[in-house]
């Protein structure tokens, strides 16, 4: 009897320990989607600033994943390519290795994002199969899956409005794309930090709350920088702090209706770009104060001071861009840390917030 009594008291602290290492084994498994998922947003960020986006013009899922084998291929493909608006009014002349070049921009984008796929769904069954997921994540697992199927069908239809009458994609559409694309790299740092285990307990709920409006800011902000880049409104009006020689820039509202401005009017749309910079600036060091007078020398002070920084750091990059009108490397790397900050501020969130409550219930005599 006694030693049935024992093992019985064995099996809660089991339990738990075999929780927290599916718990570690799943939160790797997403350490390594984020990783993907950040060099998907490099790699469509290249893409977008090498005007590479349209050279493929079809949408084969399955079979787009084998390229070009052969020169009689390679002729193929570009035949198609010289058909659409941007060819013909941007890219007359260009030789079969210049499109080689963008092709291939292209190609990595959608394999990566194809690969996200499977590096999604496939470890989510064995996790599933093999009873490792808690009640929770699944829902939430499944729901990352159905987004990324979603988000292909939006990619397509962000290029398709590029290949009949403009010679760009839809600057409407890009902004719906990278979103959609911020959105679930978001949740699935949120749910990566919510699996781990942190050094201290949640936040005052002040701080939670201003962390919670940050994360929101940052996408917002992250929106109107696509806004920016479907109408190449960067490359204009490139001096700071001024723009067009003053703080507040005439003719921001020349189209009628008014509010169409804030998404076509090449001025509004950076000047409101802008402002958003400033904003999240405030925003991000109001909350460092804050957090730091709140709960001085804790983890999540800390985490508030350092999320400043990489916000300043990332004006600064802003900037640099700006002034140089958007040129390869400035701008690939404005884009890039964009979306490090935006990890960053969803890791201090939920980081505020705490772990997943344990599933494993000890039951105390």
């Amino acid at each position: 009897m006694a030693e049935h009594a024992a093992s019985n008291a064995l099996l809660p602290s089991v339990a738990l320990d075999r929780e927290q290492q599916n718990r570690r084994l799943i939160r790797w498994w997403l350490y390594l989607v984020i990783l993907v998922l950040f060099a998907l947003f490099v790699v469509g960020g290249a893409t977008r600033l090498t005007g590479s986006g349209l050279s493929i013009t079809e949408w084969k899922p399955i079979h787009g994943v084998i390229p070009p084998l052969n020169e009689a291929e390679w002729t193929e493909e570009f035949a198609k390519y010289q058909e659409i608006p941007q060819y013909k009014q941007l890219n007359q002349g260009m030789t079969l290795s210049e499109f080689k070049t963008i092709f291939w921009w292209e190609w990595a984008h959608r394999l990566l994002a194809r690969s996200v796929g499977v590096l999604v769904a496939l470890p989510l069954a064995f996790f599933w199969l093999t009873g490792r997921l808690e009640r929770h994540l699944k829902p939430k697992l499944v729901g990352l899956l159905a987004l990324g199927g979603l988000q292909g069908f939006i990619g397509w239809w962000m290029v398709a409005s590029g290949l009949a009458e403009r010679t760009h994609v839809s600057q409407y559409r890009l902004a719906t794309h990278l979103l959609m694309a911020c959105l679930i790299f978001t949740a699935t740092v949120l749910i990566a930090r919510g699996l781990a285990n942190h050094s201290v307990g949640p936040a005052r709920e002040g701080t939670r709350r201003f962390a919670g409006w940050l994360v929101v800011l940052v996408l917002i902000q992250i929106g109107l920088g696509a806004l920016v880049a479907g109408l190449h409104a960067g490359m204009t009006f490139t001096s700071w702090p001024l723009m067009d020689g003053k703080i507040w820039p005439d003719q921001l509202l020349l189209m009628d209706p008014w509010w169409i401005n804030f998404f076509e009017n090449v001025k509004t749309v950076q000047f409101t770009h802008r402002m958003g910079a400033y904003l999240v600036f405030a925003a991000a060091l109001w909350h460092a104060i804050a957090t730091w007078r709140a709960e001085p020398g804790t983890p999540h002070a800390r985490r508030a001071v350092v999320l400043f920084a990489m916000v300043t750091l990332q004006a600064v990059l802003g900037i640099v861009t700006l002034i140089t009108a958007a040129s390869l490397h400035p701008a690939i790397t404005h884009h890039a840390f964009a979306i490090i900050v935006l990890g960053f501020a969803a890791a201090h969130w939920r980081a505020t917030k705490g772990s997943y409550p344990s599933e494993t219930r000890v039951l105390r005599a």
